[in-house]
């Protein structure tokens, strides 16, 4: 069982970056950072995920009192993960608090999609119990980077809330390209957008991570999709004053994959 939160003043928010739905049944430097992040956030009331893998026409969140457990990729990959069961409560009363938060932007409350890989992948390694609500907000396709930011900064009560708020997805997410080895050299574009990434974050400068398509080729190649950056955004626009970032499992797996993870804390408070 986790401990509880001394952070319910403002949790942090976390960043993951998930990879293959396979880290869930491997114990690699990832899969123990996501545990390691889990254990210094402690134990919130609930948890609110936007997944890379869950996108829609206009803004829905579940709402269901048990989501399932999706099993959204393709049968080439190890049966056991097909297997897998991340049983965590829903929250009602979390996604009438989310879809008021939004307003005016209208929000669907869902009960027909449930957990989905970006989202259990990561909690069976960081809360494993199961024993958290979790509500799922999905990513409207129609929408550029700047309105997810923007809609992202409206979450930022549920901090004070005793609400976690989890990005899941990856900054470099290039499939077409990778290379299945496990000691490949990162491409150097890879390596060149995840460490700009990383720069504007540390200086404070979102606003040059909004229109990824026109920065060039580096980010072009790191983000042929935008739906595994997003998640990225949603972190970041609940950034507060005096909030520090930590980056964690900092690195690309099979040359195109990025593994960063990243902690969003209070420095007044962080140890």
């Amino acid at each position: 069982m986790q401990q509880t939160s001394k952070r319910t003043e403002r949790m942090p928010v976390a960043f993951f970056g998930h990879g293959s739905p396979t880290n869930v049944l491997e114990d690699n430097e990832a899969t123990r950072t996501w545990a390691l992040m889990a254990k210094r956030i402690g134990r919130p009331k609930a948890i609110l995920c936007i997944s890379a893998h869950w996108c829609t026409r206009g803004v829905h969140v579940t709402a269901m009192p048990s989501p399932q457990t999706i099993h959204d990729f393709g049968p080439s990959l190890p049966a056991p993960l097909f297997s897998q069961q991340y049983p965590a409560p829903g929250s009602r009363a979390l996604a009438e608090r989310v879809q008021t938060l939004i307003a005016p932007t209208p929000v669907t409350l869902d009960e027909s999609w449930g957990l989905d890989h970006g989202t259990w992948s990561v909690l069976q390694k960081a809360y494993p119990d199961a024993d958290i609500p979790v509500v799922q907000l999905s990513m409207d396709v129609t929408k550029d980077e700047a309105w997810h930011y923007e809609l992202a900064t409206r979450l930022r009560p549920l901090r004070h809330e005793g609400v976690l708020i989890v990005g899941s997805g990856n900054i470099v997410h290039n499939l077409r390209v990778l290379k299945w080895a496990d000691d490949v050299q990162p491409y150097p574009w890879a390596t060149r957008f995840n460490d700009y990434v990383k720069q504007q974050i540390r200086t404070g400068n979102h606003t040059a991570l909004f229109n990824v398509h026109e920065q060039g080729e580096d980010a072009r190649l790191s983000v042929p999709s935008e739906d595994h950056y997003w998640p990225l955004l949603y972190a970041l626009g609940c950034i507060e004053p005096e909030d520090r970032v930590t980056f964690l499992s900092d690195y690309i797996t099979f040359a195109s994959l990025g593994m960063t993870s990243l902690l969003i804390e209070n420095s007044a408070v962080a140890e």
